[in-house]
């Protein structure tokens, strides 16, 4: 089956998160933020906006939603196809690590709502296994990073990332439901800003499902 979200005019059931970070963060220095709406100038039609400063130098943010009409307790190959806009250029030295391709892009997909908990030292992770900036874990495989090479100035342009060649495996449910979830893993200290233009998914039954 495949799933498509252009988020023409609304988020299309897609919600925000953000993990890797203290529960009692400050607001003030942390600056999250996230909402649907036009894209930057220059670009055509609308996304979803993400915004975070990576002050915990492992900040994670995230877009989640569930699909259902599958097989029940069925394992799927999974592909996944990102389009970004981006304002961040390729070679560039941050705090941390590079704006650019130290904030890396992850999608993947669970059969549980992914969530943040709160761990015994007070801060917020991931109920799920997304794996830890440059690594993939197994609901969430690396496609990539915010780098565009083609960005000058400050201006937004799309990235197309994808798994191609690379796809996880997942079990739905016993109500034939899977959550989608994709993200970005920073190990840079600063301030990302990115919209999600598309997501598109591809969910194959493997041949033990």
């Amino acid at each position: 089956m495949d799933f498509s979200f252009t988020f023409d005019d609304n988020a299309e059931g897609w919600t925000v998160g953000f993990a890797d970070l203290p529960s009692d963060y400050d607001q003030s220095i942390y600056e999250l933020d996230h909402e649907h709406r036009p894209l930057p100038d220059g670009l055509e039609g609308s996304g979803i906006y993400v915004q975070g400063h990576n002050r915990s130098d492992d900040l994670f943010m995230f877009l989640k939603r569930r699909v259902e009409g599958l097989q029940r307790d069925a394992a799927y190959e999974v592909e996944v196809s990102v389009d970004l806009a981006t304002n961040v250029s390729a070679g560039l030295i941050g705090i941390g690590g590079s704006p650019g391709e130290s904030v890396f892009v992850k999608a993947g997909a669970s059969d549980v709502e992914p969530v943040t908990v709160e761990d015994g030292t007070g801060h917020l992770r991931m109920n799920i296994d997304k794996g830890n900036q440059s690594r993939g874990g197994a609901a969430m495989v690396v496609i990539g990073n915010v780098a565009h090479p083609g960005v000058t100035g400050r201006e937004f342009r799309i990235k197309t990332l994808d798994n191609d060649g690379r796809p996880l495996t997942v079990e739905t449910d016993g109500e034939g439901r899977v959550w989608l979830i994709v993200g970005t893993d920073s190990g840079f200290e600063g301030l990302t800003t990115l919209y999600y233009d598309r997501i598109s998914y591809r969910l194959r039954p493997t041949n033990n499902g």
